[in-house]
């Protein structure tokens, strides 16, 4: 008995070996598209470029993942978590402020944005792989929103009248839409319409 459980163990060791391989390995793809989205953009980067940095085929690469479509949505997810690391706040959206700091941010990566702004209309689709990640993202930022505005009113620097969830979705609204017209039109400044739009907000009804 205890001869076959430790032929077993001997089994089990290369198996978690390959998958704590497989798991580091994808690791290395993700960061390495991510600096390679954030430099050429979603049109200017490829799959062969970012293969053969981390040293595998453009075949091999695909290994790591069910396609293209779902390295792309991988990628933005792994954006979300450097960002999370780096913004003093843990990246998390808590009131407006917050908001417009990772705007003003995604000035400096124009790639990455371009890859948003291409996913995010691709991921419609409910079969699109990068669906389910849109689809929570935007309820955990409106729902942040929502509830920075709810406290907002509560401080009396909201005007109480305002309808909390169509305020965080025209919010964000805002911040995307300007992220198109920055894309096209680079003089476009995404924060300073953010800030703006807010300023509005937290004046409250008009005297």
């Amino acid at each position: 008995m205890s001869t076959a459980g430790s032929s077993a163990g001997s089994k089990s060791g290369p198996k978690k070996g390959s998958y704590a391989k497989g798991i580091a390995k994808r690791e290395e793809i993700l960061t390495t598209a991510l600096e390679v989205f954030a430099v050429k953009g979603y049109r200017g980067a490829s799959l062969r470029e970012i293969a053969s940095s981390v040293g595998l085929s453009q075949a091999g690469l695909l290994h790591h993942f069910s396609s293209k479509e779902e390295l792309f949505a991988e990628v933005l997810r792994k954006r979300d978590e450097v960002d999370e690391h780096a913004h003093p706040d843990g990246g998390t959206v808590r009131g407006f402020d917050t908001l417009v700091d990772i705007v003003r941010h995604n000035a400096d990566v124009p790639g990455l944005v371009q890859l948003y702004a291409t996913i995010s209309a691709e991921a419609a689709d409910d079969d699109h792989p990068g669906h389910d990640y849109f689809v929570r993202r935007y309820a955990t930022l409106i729902g942040a929103i929502e509830q920075h505005v709810r406290d907002e009113q509560e401080a009396g620097r909201i005007d109480p009248s305002l309808d909390p969830l169509q305020v965080a979705r025209m919010a964000i609204a805002v911040a995307d839409g300007m992220q198109v017209q920055w894309m096209l039109d680079g003089t476009a400044d995404m924060a300073a319409t953010l800030e703006y739009f807010f300023s509005m907000i937290r004046r409250g009804p008009a005297t």
